[in-house]
């Protein structure tokens, strides 16, 4: 059972406590597999529907980089083998490298060629929970095994039965029950050749962390930090390839953050890993890049019915050199060619080029991909707001009522205006905007992390300080635009009167609406905006 409690800690009001009830459902008439089934994240598997777009691979690229994986999953360390095999690989490098679509690429790969175990894609920008938590982590691979050899799926179907409450416990015991004692069972018991393939998960870095107390009691625990999920994750995964039962290669991809530095450091570990791959250091992009480049202009020279000539010679070899490694700058060169609204490709092309030209050499690989990011936000007529609006829907996207359609109701000054498609409309190669009419149901999407990376970093924003707007002014500008919201849609003779100290105003507006968008809005602000509110009542 789940307790939330709304307006814990406002003053004058009688908090609300809403316990609401999960797994309603017992054990009794559900099978274990459809039991097991309630409790993954579908979205994180890597041919999932919500990973449709997800970036893969141009033909012909990043051929060298797979292959060398590839042969990894089959055949280990080669003539180095030990004892002890190394069962894990780190694939690292800096954000915008490549690295979902490489993994992305290669669970492709093996799953064509029957060698894919199971495969976790983190994503910090998804809707769903499972893919932003570690909750459902080891359900979802222990059911992508289930389906990979029919006895692992009877050994798995078992263990449940045995261990009905297992879906409450920690990763580690989860990973013993549902994964490390079948594949015993499986070893022991079985005729057929022994198992093997891969396990990749992908974007560990991204995981944020799981809270377990209520913060609004007086002195509560010290919340989590994600790197303390994340090093539960790595930890898992390591005692799970030292237990000998255990057949696969772990393959996990993540940007070379310090807490998996630190980890696989062959100082700190006693058990060595395979040899790390950076993508940045052990491998020369510059012509996959290019040949990206090539078949992407020949798409958009046949779309628009460019002569041959075009882009003007060089344009390519400047291009690739402005990237310094990084695909997401070719990526979003290409969509902001693609989609963009109001100016030519020509014209687009050129203030590319020219952007890229007025900067400094430095050993910065990240500079062009700024001035990229700088140069389409300022096609926005108000980028200092457009990067409000675009921060504001990234804090929303995991909220229940964050869809396009509620979002821009909270952010607009005006309802029946069309700011949204006033400040974001130049930017759709950075946000993935639904169509109008899908918009009460989706949500606003974003291309790459980088792209926050660059926003939140004021040494990265450089002399356009005006994109850099710190989390706390974030909240308040939601909490700002929330106050215009309530006074827009106040309610005609109303004796409620305007006075933001006063929780009981709020309370009675959000009531009066509760059966529309405003009650949501209303119970999310107020959940996440304490600080914003605190901020009023002080100066009341």
């Amino acid at each position: 059972m789940v307790h939330v409690e709304i307006l814990s800690d406002s003053q004058g009001l009688q908090a609300e406590r809403v316990n609401i009830v999960t797994n309603i459902s017992s054990h009794a008439g559900i099978g274990p597999l459809k039991e097991l089934e309630g409790h993954i994240a579908a979205g994180a598997i890597h041919d999932s529907d919500e990973r449709c777009d997800a970036p893969k691979c141009q033909p012909e690229t990043r051929v060298a980089v797979q292959d060398d994986l590839y042969d990894w999953i089959l055949d280990g360390d080669g003539a180095s083998v030990s004892e002890h095999p190394k069962k894990i690989k780190w694939v690292t490098g800096p954000a915008g490298c490549g690295k979902t679509a490489i993994m992305g690429s290669l669970a492709g790969r093996c799953a064509a060629n029957g060698v894919l175990g199971a495969t976790f894609f983190f994503a910090s920008w998804s809707a769903s929970m499972g893919r932003r938590r570690k909750t459902a982590f080891i359900t979802t691979i222990a059911s992508q095994l289930a389906e990979y050899r029919e006895d692992l799926k009877r050994a798995i179907s078992n263990a449940i039965e045995k261990n009905p409450n297992v879906f409450k416990k920690n990763l580690h015991a989860q990973m013993e029950i549902l994964v490390l004692a079948p594949l015993r069972e499986v070893a022991l018991q079985s005729v057929r050749p022994q198992l093997r393939g891969a396990i990749i998960v992908d974007g560990v870095d991204e995981c944020e962390a799981e809270q377990y107390h209520d913060r609004s009691r007086a002195n509560p625990p010290p919340a989590r930090t994600n790197e303390q999920d994340q090093l539960e994750i790595l930890e898992v995964l390591h005692a799970a390839s030292s237990d000998p039962s255990f057949p696969f290669r772990i393959l996990i991809a993540s940007r070379p953050e310090r807490v998996f530095r630190n980890f696989f450091d062959p100082l700190n570990t006693p058990t060595p890993f395979a040899h790390k791959l950076d993508l940045h250091e052990d491998y020369n992009a510059d012509a996959d890049i290019a040949l990206f480049f090539e078949v992407q202009f020949s798409r958009l020279r046949r779309r628009y019915n460019f002569p041959p000539s075009w882009p003007p010679p060089g344009t390519i070899q400047t291009l690739v050199e402005n990237a310094s490694g990084q695909f997401i700058y070719a990526a979003t060169v290409i969509r902001l060619l693609e989609t963009a609204h109001r100016d030519p490709p020509e014209a687009l092309l050129k203030a590319v080029l020219v952007t890229g030209a007025t900067l400094e050499i430095t050993s910065n690989p990240l500079e062009q991909l700024d001035a990229l990011y700088m140069h389409i936000l300022e096609s926005s007529p108000n980028p200092p707001l457009s990067v409000r609006w675009i921060r504001s829907s990234n804090e929303l996207s995991n909220r229940s009522f964050a869809n396009a359609h509620n979002v821009n109701l909270l952010l607009q000054t005006d309802p029946e205006s069309n700011e949204a498609e006033h400040l974001l409309g130049n930017l759709h190669s950075l946000i993935r905007i639904p169509p109008p009419s899908d918009q009460a149901t989706t949500n606003y999407g974003f291309y790459h992390k980088s792209l926050f990376d660059f926003l939140q970093d004021q040494a990265r924003c450089g002399n356009h300080q005006e994109l850099y707007v710190k989390e706390n002014e974030i909240w308040v500008f939601m909490w700002d635009r929330f106050v215009q919201a309530c006074m827009t849609w106040a309610i005609p003779h109303s004796k409620a009167q305007f006075t933001p100290a006063s929780a009981a105003w709020w309370v009675s507006l959000a009531i009066a609406h509760k059966e529309g968008t405003i009650w949501w809005i209303f119970r999310e602000a107020h959940t996440s905006v304490r600080t914003a509110l605190n901020l009023f009542q002080t100066g009341d």
